[in-house]
């Protein structure tokens, strides 16, 4: 099962952030708000929420300027700002009018053989 992803929404590789960078982040962590999982009848889902101060310590070039929302992030670098989720989730879209909100999804657990444990 394909999950598609709109990759002229992300940097062309993923960016990392430098240890600077992730020193300012850390403060934000423990704050971050993982939904409860839902689903349909292609795909598990979840939303992340970021604390809304967290955006301004985000570098810049993880913005998407024309939509003033973070762009779509490969998973090094979501994984780089704190977001802790098991194997196989792909940030998909940005609740644009909550750009602190991420939307995540991948195949059903069960569809993928795979077992989570979260």
């Amino acid at each position: 099962m394909s999950i598609d992803i709109d990759f002229t929404r992300r940097n062309k590789k993923p960016r990392l952030l430098s240890d600077p960078e992730k020193d300012k982040l850390e403060e934000f962590i423990d704050n971050i708000h993982y939904s409860s999982r839902y689903n349909d009848d292609q795909f598990e889902y979840r939303h992340v929420q970021l604390p809304k101060a967290m955006l301004k310590a985000i570098p810049k070039d993880y913005f998407d300027n024309g939509r003033g929302t973070l762009k779509l992030l490969w998973e090094d670098e979501w994984r780089g700002l704190g977001i802790t989720q098991s194997l196989g989730w792909e940030h998909y879209e940005v609740h644009e009018p909550e750009p602190h909100i991420l939307l995540f999804k991948h195949p059903p657990t069960e569809a993928a053989g795979i077992i989570v444990k979260e």
